[in-house]
C-alpha cells in the first residue's frame, strides 16, 4: 500500500483527500485528524472514517484488533471514533 508522499497526496487539503480516496476507490480512510468530523461533511460519500483518539503510535500499536473492528463497521458516508487511550 502506498503512503500519502508516495502517492503525492501528502500536500492535500482534506476535502482534496477524500475526494481523491473516494476517486481510488478507497472504501475507509483511517486518520488522527479529530477536527476531521467537524470540517467535513461526508453524507454521500463512499467511503466511511475511522478516527484515532491519539497520535501516540506505542498505544496505537496495542489496538490493532479495536481499530479493525471499527474499520469493519464503518459505513459509507461515517464516522467512528476509536477512544485509543482509553482501551
Amino acid at each position: 500500500m502506498d503512503t500519502l508522499a508516495e502517492k503525492g497526496w501528502s500536500e492535500k487539503s482534506n476535502g482534496e483527500l477524500l475526494d481523491l480516496a473516494e476517486m481510488e476507490g478507497y472504501q475507509v480512510l483511517v486518520t488522527t485528524d479529530q477536527s476531521l468530523r467537524h470540517q467535513q461533511n461526508i453524507s454521500g460519500k463512499k467511503l466511511g472514517i475511522v478516527i484515532l483518539l491519539s497520535a501516540n503510535w506505542p498505544q496505537v500499536r496495542r489496538c490493532v484488533s479495536e481499530i479493525g473492528e471499527a474499520i469493519t463497521a464503518v459505513q459509507t458516508g461515517t464516522f467512528i471514533e476509536v477512544p485509543i487511550g482509553a482501551i
